[in-house]
Protein backbone atom coordinates (compact mmCIF):
# COMPACT_ATOMS: atom_id res chain seq x y z
CA UNK A 1 0.00 0.00 0.00
CA UNK A 2 1.06 3.36 -0.84
CA UNK A 3 0.94 5.78 1.71
CA UNK A 4 0.76 9.40 1.90
CA UNK A 5 0.73 11.98 4.70
CA UNK A 6 1.82 15.32 6.48
CA UNK A 7 4.71 15.38 9.06
CA UNK A 8 6.32 18.46 10.48
CA UNK A 9 10.01 18.83 10.77
CA UNK A 10 10.16 18.77 14.12
CA UNK A 11 8.36 15.21 14.31
CA UNK A 12 10.69 13.62 11.92
CA UNK A 13 12.18 10.76 13.07
CA UNK A 14 16.50 10.83 12.52
CA UNK A 15 15.98 7.99 9.99
CA UNK A 16 13.43 9.24 7.84
CA UNK A 17 15.11 12.71 7.76
CA UNK A 18 18.39 11.35 6.81
CA UNK A 19 16.84 9.58 3.80
CA UNK A 20 14.48 12.46 3.27
CA UNK A 21 17.50 14.54 3.36
CA UNK A 22 19.93 12.43 1.13
CA UNK A 23 17.12 12.13 -1.88
CA UNK A 24 16.52 15.61 -1.75
CA UNK A 25 20.27 16.42 -2.16
CA UNK A 26 20.92 13.84 -4.89
CA UNK A 27 17.95 15.18 -7.23
CA UNK A 28 18.40 18.92 -6.35
CA UNK A 29 21.61 19.51 -6.25
CA UNK A 30 23.51 16.31 -7.85
CA UNK A 31 21.37 15.75 -10.42
CA UNK A 32 19.76 19.22 -11.88
CA UNK A 33 22.63 21.61 -9.73
CA UNK A 34 19.86 23.94 -8.03
CA UNK A 35 21.60 26.28 -6.04
CA UNK A 36 20.79 24.59 -2.21
CA UNK A 37 23.13 24.67 0.92
CA UNK A 38 24.09 20.98 2.08
CA UNK A 39 25.84 19.69 4.55
CA UNK A 40 26.79 15.88 4.58
CA UNK A 41 25.05 14.90 1.75
CA UNK A 42 21.81 16.10 2.71
CA UNK A 43 19.97 18.83 2.64
CA UNK A 44 17.96 20.31 5.59
CA UNK A 45 14.54 22.52 6.77
CA UNK A 46 13.61 24.57 9.87
CA UNK A 47 10.49 23.65 12.16
CA UNK A 48 8.17 26.06 9.55
CA UNK A 49 8.02 23.13 7.33
CA UNK A 50 5.52 20.38 6.53
CA UNK A 51 6.66 17.43 4.90
CA UNK A 52 4.10 15.57 1.99
CA UNK A 53 5.50 12.00 2.20
CA UNK A 54 4.78 9.19 0.17
CA UNK A 55 5.74 5.81 1.45
CA UNK A 56 5.85 2.30 0.45
CA UNK A 57 7.37 -0.85 1.81
CA UNK A 58 8.63 1.62 4.68
CA UNK A 59 10.60 3.81 1.96
CA UNK A 60 10.17 7.13 0.80
CA UNK A 61 9.26 7.93 -2.64
CA UNK A 62 7.84 11.04 -3.21
CA UNK A 63 7.61 13.96 -1.39
CA UNK A 64 7.03 17.55 -1.27
CA UNK A 65 7.77 20.54 1.42
CA UNK A 66 4.95 22.85 2.38
CA UNK A 67 5.38 26.09 4.32
CA UNK A 68 2.95 28.33 5.35
CA UNK A 69 2.84 31.61 3.89
CA UNK A 70 2.70 33.62 6.61
CA UNK A 71 6.20 32.49 7.41
CA UNK A 72 9.68 32.74 5.73
CA UNK A 73 9.34 31.11 2.58
CA UNK A 74 10.59 30.44 -1.06
CA UNK A 75 8.08 32.36 -2.67
CA UNK A 76 7.58 35.62 -0.55
CA UNK A 77 11.63 35.65 0.16
CA UNK A 78 14.00 36.59 -1.93
CA UNK A 79 15.29 33.09 -3.22
CA UNK A 80 13.37 34.02 -6.67
CA UNK A 81 13.39 38.25 -6.68
CA UNK A 82 15.82 37.92 -9.98
CA UNK A 83 13.05 35.69 -11.28
CA UNK A 84 9.92 37.11 -10.87
CA UNK A 85 7.88 40.24 -9.43
CA UNK A 86 5.90 38.54 -7.39
CA UNK A 87 2.96 41.25 -7.20
CA UNK A 88 -0.04 39.06 -7.58
CA UNK A 89 1.29 36.56 -4.09
CA UNK A 90 -1.59 36.30 -1.73
CA UNK A 91 -0.12 35.14 1.46
CA UNK A 92 -3.20 34.36 4.00
CA UNK A 93 -4.48 31.10 3.70
CA UNK A 94 -1.89 29.94 1.13
CA UNK A 95 0.80 27.46 1.10
CA UNK A 96 4.57 27.77 -0.63
CA UNK A 97 5.07 24.33 -2.26
CA UNK A 98 8.98 23.55 -3.16
CA UNK A 99 10.96 20.41 -3.25
CA UNK A 100 8.94 18.27 -5.17
CA UNK A 101 10.13 14.95 -5.71
CA UNK A 102 9.63 11.41 -7.32
CA UNK A 103 12.35 9.16 -5.86
CA UNK A 104 12.43 7.19 -10.00
CA UNK A 105 15.46 5.07 -8.95
CA UNK A 106 13.15 3.45 -6.18
CA UNK A 107 10.15 3.72 -8.20
CA UNK A 108 11.54 1.37 -10.75
CA UNK A 109 13.25 -1.03 -8.12
CA UNK A 110 10.10 -1.31 -6.29
CA UNK A 111 8.06 -1.70 -9.77
CA UNK A 112 5.80 1.12 -9.89
CA UNK A 113 6.24 2.49 -12.48
CA UNK A 114 2.89 2.00 -14.39
CA UNK A 115 1.06 3.94 -11.05
CA UNK A 116 0.38 7.43 -11.77
CA UNK A 117 2.39 8.46 -9.04
CA UNK A 118 2.26 12.13 -9.59
CA UNK A 119 -1.27 12.64 -9.74
CA UNK A 120 -1.26 10.73 -6.77
CA UNK A 121 0.85 13.54 -5.40
CA UNK A 122 -0.97 16.25 -6.70
CA UNK A 123 -4.16 14.68 -5.07
CA UNK A 124 -2.37 14.57 -1.74
CA UNK A 125 -1.79 18.17 -2.34
CA UNK A 126 -5.66 19.38 -2.56
CA UNK A 127 -6.67 17.09 0.26
CA UNK A 128 -4.21 18.04 2.65
CA UNK A 129 -4.86 21.67 2.23
CA UNK A 130 -8.44 21.54 1.83
CA UNK A 131 -8.31 19.62 5.68
CA UNK A 132 -6.22 22.61 6.90
CA UNK A 133 -8.62 25.17 5.59
CA UNK A 134 -6.37 26.41 2.83
CA UNK A 135 -7.15 28.59 -0.13
CA UNK A 136 -4.15 28.05 -2.26
CA UNK A 137 -0.86 26.59 -2.88
CA UNK A 138 1.91 28.60 -5.14
CA UNK A 139 4.95 26.80 -6.22
CA UNK A 140 7.70 27.81 -8.79
CA UNK A 141 8.24 25.13 -11.65
CA UNK A 142 10.31 24.35 -14.45
CA UNK A 143 8.41 24.41 -18.10
CA UNK A 144 8.75 20.34 -17.72
CA UNK A 145 6.86 20.35 -14.29
CA UNK A 146 4.79 22.65 -15.82
CA UNK A 147 3.55 20.42 -18.32
CA UNK A 148 3.08 17.42 -16.08
CA UNK A 149 0.53 19.81 -13.84
CA UNK A 150 -1.30 20.97 -16.70
CA UNK A 151 -1.85 17.14 -18.11
CA UNK A 152 -3.51 16.32 -15.19
CA UNK A 153 -6.04 19.07 -15.52
CA UNK A 154 -5.77 20.93 -12.23
CA UNK A 155 -6.72 24.64 -13.60
CA UNK A 156 -3.84 25.89 -12.53
CA UNK A 157 -2.64 29.78 -13.34
CA UNK A 158 1.18 30.55 -14.26
CA UNK A 159 1.31 33.88 -12.44
CA UNK A 160 4.56 34.95 -13.78
CA UNK A 161 7.08 33.34 -16.46
CA UNK A 162 11.02 34.03 -15.24
CA UNK A 163 13.96 33.04 -16.23
CA UNK A 164 16.47 30.72 -13.38
CA UNK A 165 20.26 31.48 -13.27
CA UNK A 166 20.74 28.46 -15.20
CA UNK A 167 18.87 30.41 -18.18
CA UNK A 168 15.83 28.03 -17.98
CA UNK A 169 12.51 28.90 -18.02
CA UNK A 170 10.81 28.96 -14.90
CA UNK A 171 7.33 29.73 -14.13
CA UNK A 172 5.40 30.81 -10.53
CA UNK A 173 2.00 29.38 -10.29
CA UNK A 174 -0.94 29.45 -8.26
CA UNK A 175 -2.92 25.90 -7.62
CA UNK A 176 -6.63 26.59 -6.15
CA UNK A 177 -7.73 24.60 -3.82
CA UNK A 178 -11.30 23.14 -3.62
CA UNK A 179 -13.82 21.09 -4.73
CA UNK A 180 -13.80 21.10 -8.32
CA UNK A 181 -10.42 20.88 -8.56
CA UNK A 182 -10.41 17.79 -5.81
CA UNK A 183 -13.06 16.23 -8.11
CA UNK A 184 -10.97 16.63 -11.31
CA UNK A 185 -7.59 14.90 -10.03
CA UNK A 186 -9.91 11.95 -8.23
CA UNK A 187 -11.05 11.78 -12.14
CA UNK A 188 -7.83 11.28 -13.47
CA UNK A 189 -6.23 9.22 -11.36
CA UNK A 190 -8.88 6.98 -11.95
CA UNK A 191 -8.74 7.25 -15.32
CA UNK A 192 -5.22 7.17 -15.40
CA UNK A 193 -5.34 3.65 -14.15
CA UNK A 194 -7.28 2.10 -16.16
CA UNK A 195 -5.14 3.60 -19.05
CA UNK A 196 -2.65 1.80 -17.37
CA UNK A 197 -4.52 -1.60 -16.72
CA UNK A 198 -3.72 -1.65 -12.90
CA UNK A 199 -5.49 -4.08 -11.24
CA UNK A 200 -9.30 -3.43 -9.70
CA UNK A 201 -8.00 -4.82 -6.33
CA UNK A 202 -5.11 -2.57 -6.54
CA UNK A 203 -7.32 0.71 -6.97
CA UNK A 204 -9.12 2.87 -4.12
CA UNK A 205 -12.34 3.11 -3.96
CA UNK A 206 -13.18 6.97 -5.48
CA UNK A 207 -14.43 7.82 -2.10
CA UNK A 208 -11.35 6.79 0.06
CA UNK A 209 -9.63 9.49 -2.44
CA UNK A 210 -11.00 12.36 -0.55
CA UNK A 211 -9.86 11.72 2.53
CA UNK A 212 -6.20 12.88 4.62
CA UNK A 213 -4.12 11.07 4.41
CA UNK A 214 -4.40 9.62 1.87
CA UNK A 215 -3.86 5.57 0.60
CA UNK A 216 -3.75 3.88 -2.56
CA UNK A 217 -4.09 0.04 -2.01
CA UNK A 218 -1.39 -1.51 -4.06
Amino acid sequence: MIKIFDINYTLLSEKKSNELFCIRKQIFKDRLDWSVTCNNNMEYDNQNATYILGMYSDQVISGLRFIDMKNNNMITGTAFDSFFEKKEVIKENHLDASRLFIDKEKIKNLVLNTYPLSAMLFLAMINYAITFLYDGIYAVVSQPMLIIFKRSGWLIKVIEQGISEKKEKVYLIHMPVDKKNQKILIDYVNRMNIEKNIPKKNISNSTDLYNWPLCFGI
